[in-house]
């Protein structure tokens, strides 16, 4: 039976999970053990497992990841978690000129299970270096697994199948979906990490996103069906792999295809998924594949964020200059 938790709870209770279920599985962070974490993620897992388990770390993103690599390389399960998503970069040379590249270093005789929580995205008005969204350049890393849920099932499940993984795996939460609640079935068979999801069916056109921007993009085929127009959302789920066989198969059907992100849209994971569609579904397409991402600048102030992340106006702006070819 399933139970209704917010996406916070729910990956609450799948670390609890994973960390009951394997004791080489522990976890690490600035402020994730005494406080629970800034979003209260990790609250009560210090308590019930011990500090040897659920470490508070020093502010050094660089040597929480070099201290998982070590762990990993001795058979243990890190999970580190990145405070904000901004503050990422100070540990990016470990991740992707090490972590990523470990593996292949060593032949595939070593596996590297280390699991990087970021919670990433807009919409919860604060400031600098606290609103980004940085999964392009974790995405386009070789040796690297990118996910990111948008409901709290997915985040219970996922987050378990992450820390099974034997390889690195970023895993990207949308914080403004830490809240809102949603229904999550501890008993269902989950999907496997890496697969997209069809959330909604329609006819015209097909839209694709990833974290929090799934509620938007379900906003927007709400609106549009008032008026008139059917609308299929797909949420992504995986960033490396993607999965495309529902992406094709809804871009076959409805001839349209509209992309959106957060994250700018310069060189990113909107980018590579138009370039694929065109490459693979040309003949199918009845318009060209469009992109609806934040700006080409950095992320601005909070009293401005609603100007700069895409909502479902301009999701369905760039649905109605598709649905115009």
């Amino acid at each position: 039976m399933a139970e209704t938790l917010t996406m916070a709870k729910a990956l609450n209770d799948g670390l609890r999970a994973a960390l009951a279920a394997n004791h080489k599985v522990l976890l690490m962070g600035e402020d994730i053990g005494t406080l629970g974490g800034v979003f209260r993620v990790t609250e009560g897992l210090k308590e019930e497992f011990g500090e040897n388990r659920v470490l508070d770390t020093p502010l050094a993103e660089s040597g929480i990841i070099g201290t998982a690599i070590g762990l990993a390389l001795r058979g243990f399960r890190p999970v580190c978690e990145i405070q904000f998503d901004g503050f990422i970069y100070p540990g990016f040379d470990q991740i992707t000129s090490q972590l990523a590249k470990l593996t292949a270093r060593n032949e595939g005789n070593q596996r590297f299970p280390v699991v990087i929580r970021v919670p990433y995205g807009g919409h919860i008005g604060a400031v600098e270096h606290h609103q980004e969204s940085p999964e392009a350049y974790f995405a386009h890393t070789p040796g690297l697994r990118v996910v990111s849920p948008a409901t709290p099932h997915d985040a219970y499940w996922m987050i378990q199948q992450a820390i099974d993984s034997d390889d690195p795996v970023l895993f990207f939460e949308p914080k403004s979906r830490y809240w809102p609640k949603g229904d999550v079935d501890r008993a269902a068979s989950e999907m496997p990490l890496h697969a997209s999801r069809l959330v909604r069916t329609g006819t015209d056109a097909t839209l694709v996103g990833h974290g929090a921007m799934v509620a938007v993009l379900l906003q927007a085929a709400e609106i549009a069906a008032e008026e008139g127009t059917s609308l299929e959302v797909i949420d992504l789920r995986s960033l490396s792999p993607i999965d495309y066989d529902p992406i094709l198969t809804s871009v076959q059907k409805t001839g349209r295809l509209v992309v959106a992100q957060e994250a700018p849209g310069h060189v990113s994971v909107g980018s590579e998924i138009a370039a694929t569609i065109a490459e693979r579904a040309f003949y199918s397409l009845q318009s060209p594949v469009l992109r609806v991402s934040g700006f080409d600048t950095p992320f601005p102030p909070a009293k401005l964020e609603t100007l700069y992340l895409p909502d479902a106006d301009r999701v369905l702006e760039a649905v109605d200059r598709a649905l115009a070819y």
